[in-house]
């Protein structure tokens, strides 16, 4: 009998066929040949069923049937590609035995085994694992299978995860749809990344911009002339700023410090696919989505880039032979100035920057194949042409600077000036018309600024190629000065690249060591996922594109306070993600029970419906857009089985959610919050006096009103009060963190402001569960800073007390 391989999808199959059957028979959805079948998925053709393919009733969505916690979870194939299936399940029978050709990844060990279990195909099976298509790759790959039981552990996590988001993502949406009446999508991946843009929106429409003003001084020094930047605190009147400025000018100067320091900047670090479309959005903004599609048809079509859904910027020890082939074939490309220039020596297993196997688990770093590229077209070109020169420059000596740093005096007055002059271009004559600086150098060790650098400590930095030399000795003059109007600027909104960035580093956000470290290999979602998520949130309604920036609709504000308001915020933390991730991860290894696992997400499920059903409805202009008729938000949501979002990358959206985006998709930005939620103690349901509405505070951004901060009524719980005896539980308030049981004689308040720093709620929260904050750089009265932390000392008043740092 013959070996059945089963590829992802046509292309992989008919690649794979090409190398181990040349001469197998095209049969339409298969090809036959002397020793192996190939056929392929076409995505998932089978998935978990929905509700009401357990029982009928649960066509209808109704808030007693909730949670909705199978005991076994069954498999239904997807409609559209039961044909497929069918042939697969067809020609099992003439085989004995199995190959798992699907992608080398979790989600790949999903869809094989899926398809095992639905058609119950018995025979022994190998895993064909390899990172790209190339012919050489996909024999060793052959001399290679080993036994698909040596990947148990990473199928059960994968159907791990698959199960758990549907037990949180098919009960919370119900959950929430019910009882506000229009279609809520909540899940794992995609609820706290709406919600990092909704604390984006709320930063922005918060901010209050400040005027000051920046003093600079021009020098010259015989023929050579240059700018500086008066040093001292920062000035916030006019009269001040001019007064300064003519302090000086025309004056003679004096330059009491010169230092001159040699740095070396390398090669960013080799794409992951995360990397990739950040750069591809800054570039030419392409969405995440598109950078994927056009990376998976160089990948599967053209063959001429390795596989694209990698988290890893580094290779194997095993890839630096190809590496050398890619050289030898990009010779006879239109890359062959930039090929011949390489310097081979500087690619080796001891390049730690490029080759680091510790730092390479399923897959190594996008790369070119040998493949020779054709016809490519101009979107495809790009996406190659920025692989291929990231290959290329790390076979590129370091770009070397000198950087220049001038202190010049003038009427006892210091001014500062910084040169960064280029001595030689290395690696960055790699780059072309690509360094122009809208590249994300977040990759490079170059030096980043610092999220607390003000403004005008980073305005006199100059770049240049051109010689920089001033003679300490020699005196100066100022020949001129002028007072410089600035304005603080708000946190920029959130485009697709800088949003995938807060995906990828989500995990810092989190106080928890040991979770911030699981979530340092994935953040929120997957390099093969996070596209996916950000068009599953525009498609449900909860943002829109605005040329590159990204928007939160009323919506998307309604969703995320709703949630937050109901006491489940954490649906809307990373920590959560990260806990799952931390999980999965041990259960891929072998380390976890994925049986544990799911029985806890069950409790889980059971406590966020639990919550909901006793959440006050919602006002209906909760959802409303800005120049929406009144009611049009309004959803039904019954029998919109797709609006569970179970964050299945691979089914299309069903007409039920394509109705929903209709309804959902104004154009505004922002919300007037109302009371949402019930209320959590007879505390709290005295102080809202069962009102289903309390006043809001609005600010103008982009046109539309928005809320600065929760309703009174539904005041985001941060943790248990520590008070002795209490009880209650701690809320954020305008001045401060309190206890809901004040009415109650709890006296438990943290103030916001402490030691000139203010304090976050996730400050608070480690304040009242651990007793102390994170160790933190403080400011002190004299305006310098110390570092420390804050600790709790009068666990019934929330006292607290700076501690410095040993």
């Amino acid at each position: 009998m013959k070996t059945l391989i089963i590829a992802e999808k046509p292309d992989m199959g008919r690649t794979i066929a090409a190398v181990v059957e040349p001469k197998a028979q095209n049969k339409r959805a298969y090809l036959e040949g002397e020793h192996y079948i190939i056929t392929w998925a076409i995505g998932h053709l089978v998935s978990l069923a929905e509700p009401d393919q357990y029982d009928p009733k649960y066509k209808r969505w109704n808030e007693a049937d909730l949670p909705i916690i199978p005991d076994h979870f069954k498999l239904w194939p997807n409609a559209r590609t039961k044909d497929q299936l069918a042939t697969i399940g067809e020609l099992s029978k003439r085989c004995d035995r199995l190959v798992n050709a699907c992608d080398a990844g979790r989600e790949g060990q999903l869809i094989f085994h899926l398809i095992r279990q639905y058609l119950k195909m018995p025979q022994p099976t190998d895993r064909l694992w390899i990172s790209d298509l190339t012919p050489e790759t996909i024999r060793r790959g052959f001399d290679a299978l080993r036994s698909d039981r040596d990947y148990d552990d990473l199928t059960r996590a994968a159907k791990a995860r698959s199960e758990a988001d549907w037990l949180v993502g098919m009960n919370a949406s119900r959950a929430f749809t019910i009882r506000h009446k229009t279609l809520l999508s909540v899940g794992r991946v995609q609820t706290p990344v709406l919600a990092l843009l909704y604390d984006r929106h709320k930063e922005i429409t918060a901010f209050d911009s400040e005027t000051y003003y920046v003093v600079q001084a021009s020098f010259s020094q015989q023929d050579f002339t240059y700018k500086g930047v008066w040093q001292g605190d920062r000035i916030t009147k006019r009269e001040q700023a001019e007064a300064l400025a003519a302090k000086v000018s025309g004056k003679p100067s004096k330059i009491v410090s010169y230092t001159v320091t040699e740095s070396k900047e390398y090669p960013y670090r080799l794409y992951d696919l995360t990397l990739l479309q950040r750069e591809a959005n800054g570039r030419y903004g392409y969405p995440a989505k598109k950078t994927l599609d056009i990376a998976q048809s160089l990948y599967e079509k053209h063959k001429v880039i390795t596989y694209p859904r990698t988290s890893s910027n580094y290779v194997t020890e095993e890839n630096l032979p190809i590496m050398g082939n890619v050289l030898n074939m990009l010779k006879q490309t239109s890359y062959g100035d930039l090929a011949n220039g390489a310097d081979r020596s500087r690619v080796h297993k001891g390049n730690k920057a490029v080759c680091n196997p510790a730092k390479v688990e399923d897959h190594h770093a996008i790369l070119p194949t040998p493949k020779r590229p054709g016809s490519l077209s101009t979107e495809e070109q790009n996406i190659y042409d920025m692989i291929v020169r990231r290959f290329l420059s790390h076979y590129y000596p370091p770009a070397v600077y000198n950087n220049h740093e001038v202190l010049t005096e003038v009427e006892e007055e210091q001014f500062r000036t910084r040169a960064k002059e280029q001595l030689d271009a290395g690696w960055r004559v790699v780059l072309g018309d690509q360094d122009d600086g809208n590249a994300s150098k977040a990759k490079s060790k170059s030096k980043k600024k610092s999220d607390d650098a003000t403004d005008d400590q980073e305005d006199d930095l100059v770049e240049t190629d051109r010689p920089f030399s001033v003679d300490p000795d020699a005196p100066v003059h100022c020949d001129g000065a002028d007072a410089l109007e600035k304005a603080t600027k708000p946190p920029k909104p959130y485009t697709e690249g800088t949003l995938l960035k807060a995906m990828e580093s989500a995990g810092k956000a989190i106080e928890d060591e040991e979770l911030r470290d699981a979530m340092k290999q994935t953040g929120l979602g997957t390099p093969a996922t996070r596209a996916a998520t950000i068009e599953r949130l525009k498609y449900v309604g909860y943002i829109k594109p605005t040329g590159k920036r990204l928007d939160i609709t009323t919506k998307g504000c309604a969703a995320i306070e709703l949630i937050r308001g109901a006491g489940v915020e954490l649906l809307a933390s990373p920590e959560m993600t990260g806990r799952w991730e931390q999980r999965l991860h041990q259960i891929s290894k072998g380390e976890a029970s994925d049986e544990q696992f799911i029985a806890k997400v069950k409790q889980f499920a059971e406590m966020i419906v639990g919550k909901v059903k006793h959440q006050r409805q919602a006002d209906a202009s909760l959802f409303e857009e800005p120049g929406q008729p009144a009611g049009e938000a309004k959803g039904k949501g019954r029998g919109a089985k797709a609006s569970a979002s179970v964050e299945k990358n691979s089914r299309r959206p069903s007409s039920k959610e394509k109705a929903a985006k209709t309804e959902a998709s104004g154009s505004g930005t922002g919300i007037a919050a109302r009371s949402t939620a019930a209320p959590r103690s007879k505390s709290a349901s005295t102080s809202a006096g069962g009102s289903s509405s309390s006043s809001t505070r609005s600010a103008k951004a982009t046109g539309a009103a928005v809320s600065r901060e929760p309703a009174a009524s539904s005041p985001k719980v941060i943790a248990t009060c520590p008070r002795p005896g209490c009880g209650g539980e701690l809320v954020e308030g305008k001045r401060g963190f309190g206890c809901m049981r004040f009415r109650e004689g709890c006296t438990f308040v943290i103030w916001k402001e402490q030691q000139g720093r203010l304090v976050t709620a996730a400050m608070a929260k480690a304040l009242a569960v651990s007793g102390a904050t994170r160790a933190s750089t403080f400011k002190r009265e004299d305006g310098t800073n110390e570092s420390g932390k804050l600790t709790l000392t009068n666990i019934s008043t929330g006292a607290v007390e700076f501690v410095p740092a040993p």
